[in-house]
């Protein structure tokens, strides 16, 4: 593999080929472990590519040597889906000094950037411009717009502008033979034949190397707001949903629903991210602390000015108290505590991973059944295993919840992830899956959920995926072992 390794230097230079005497290089390290340390992998190197071009030349010098590619963006992924495997015989193909914003179209809402761009920086690209894009995650100060793309990434704001691939118009992107597919178009209306775009979002780099992206972009609102409520019963919080989306209309952007105990989590192992928030609806309750089984987050946006848009916000939680939905709510006075507000729920993430291993899910049900699957699961593996923890949180407006099962007190969190992820899994895919849910509503499959995927699509969705990896990338180079089953 000498002769690979050389011929790749020559493309993308010496400094930009990291081999495993680089070991000890955090750079060539953190490559090879997912976010959440469950995956381990060995490379033959690490390439980072600086054009289009030159990742094309390293694809067709990878599929000479019949050499494996796993593309990484910002490598902020939860399903093991940008881990080298253990053999030390495939590429790792970062991308990440590919971050040029390259062309920002005011009048027509869009704009273009390198797929290594973090998502914070497209965000503060449009921003710069008076403009918006609305793509928000927890991770978005180190996740990459490419992966994003090729996850189809989800986020908090899925209920008023959907996913990554909503707001992407176009795609730039190299074939598994090294060839380079212009789709980089910025157009609302293209009905001329298969939508590849929409082919390669999502496909977690098993089907071609996004290395540009056409983006959607929005008017900036000028306001915002957000409200912290507290409610009793997850049938409330529904019925608050209910109520936010017919008052507030197309001003509700988020809903983001945090039960009790990762609350608590945070509580303990983030606390400076966590107590300025729980201080907001503190100061409203009548009690000295309100600890209430469910705390929502509801964002809102308008081209109105803030007062209108504050008066409409307060319609809206005086008639759910009224309603008996909530017990109390809090809206953010100014940009600081709007951010404490979000710190909440975007901390949990990090809480976890201080606390332990948990047995991670991220389905998706009908909104109208999350009531009927949390009372299901909860039931169900309370049975299977007394004394598991749930952490349960995430974006109910859309349907999607991070529903993580937590060992029971004095069981080992790893002991208890390696000898019963399959069972938990069961259940909880059961269950989702009977409402008419899915495994996956917004993480991906990965190598995570690979092999369940395959269990629970059918030969015929199989068939129909392997036969356009058969087409696409014959040999079989782009991620191998990721997404298909």
């Amino acid at each position: 593999m000498n002769t690979l390794l050389d011929a790749l230097r020559a493309v993308v230079g010496q400094a930009h080929v990291l081999v495993p005497r680089d070991a000890s290089d955090p750079e060539f390290s953190r490559h090879q472990t997912d976010w959440r340390g469950r995956y381990h992998g060995w490379a033959m190197a690490i390439v980072r590519p600086a054009s289009t071009g030159e990742v094309a030349e390293v694809i067709k010098l990878c599929a000479a040597h019949r050499a494996g590619v796993v593309p990484q963006g910002g490598h902020t992924g939860l399903v093991g889906g940008g881990v080298p495997d253990a053999s030390g015989q495939q590429i790792v193909l970062s991308l990440q000094r590919m971050n040029k914003v390259l062309s920002v179209d005011v009048a027509n809402l869009s704009m273009t950037v390198e797929a290594g761009c973090l998502l914070a920086e497209v965000q503060q690209a449009a921003d710069d411009a008076g403009l918006l894009f609305p793509l928000s995650l927890a991770s978005e100060g180190s996740c990459t717009i490419g992966g994003n793309l090729a996850t189809n990434a989800g986020g908090t704001h899925v209920l008023r502008y959907g996913t990554a691939r909503e707001l992407c118009l176009g795609l730039e992107a190299v074939t598994a033979q090294g060839d380079i597919w212009n789709g980089l178009k910025s157009l609302r209306k293209d009905n001329t034949g298969y939508d590849l775009r929409d082919l390669l979002i999502g496909s977690e780099g098993t089907l071609g190397i996004i290395t540009r992206a056409s983006l959607r972009l929005y008017p900036k609102p000028a306001s915002r707001l957000s409200a912290l409520v507290a409610c009793d019963t997850i049938e409330q919080t529904l019925a608050l949903l209910t109520l936010a989306r017919r008052t507030l209309d197309a001003s509700l952007c988020g809903f983001e629903a945090m039960q009790a105990y990762p609350i608590a989590l945070t509580l303990r192992h983030k606390p400076e991210q966590a107590k300025a928030a729980r201080a907001l609806l503190r100061a409203n309750a009548s009690a000295q602390d309100i600890s209430p089984e469910w705390s929502v987050l509801i964002d809102t946006s308008s081209p109105h000015s803030q007062a209108s848009l504050q008066a409409q916000l307060e319609d809206t939680l005086s008639q759910a108290l009224q309603a008996g939905l909530i017990q109390q709510a809090s809206i953010a006075q100014s940009d600081t505590q709007y951010r404490e507000m979000w710190a909440l729920r975007e901390t949990i993430p990090l809480a976890e991973k201080v606390e332990g291993q948990m047995v991670k899910h991220d389905i998706g049900v009908p909104t109208s059944c999350i009531p009927a699957f949390l009372a299901q699961a909860e039931q169900a593996l309370s049975k299977a295993f007394p004394g598991c923890r749930i952490v349960c949180f995430g974006h109910l407006g859309d349907g999607n919840l991070h529903f993580n099962v937590q060992s029971p007190v004095g069981i080992d969190d790893q002991a208890f992830l390696l000898q019963h992820e399959h069972a938990v899994n069961t259940i909880v895919y059961d269950i989702a899956v009977s409402l008419g849910g899915t495994i996956s509503a917004e993480h991906g499959i990965g190598q995570l959920k690979r092999e369940e995927l395959g269990r629970r699509q059918g030969q015929i969705g199989t068939g129909l995926m392997r036969a356009i990896k058969q087409a696409l990338d014959p040999q079989g180079l782009l991620n191998p072992g990721r997404l298909l089953p």
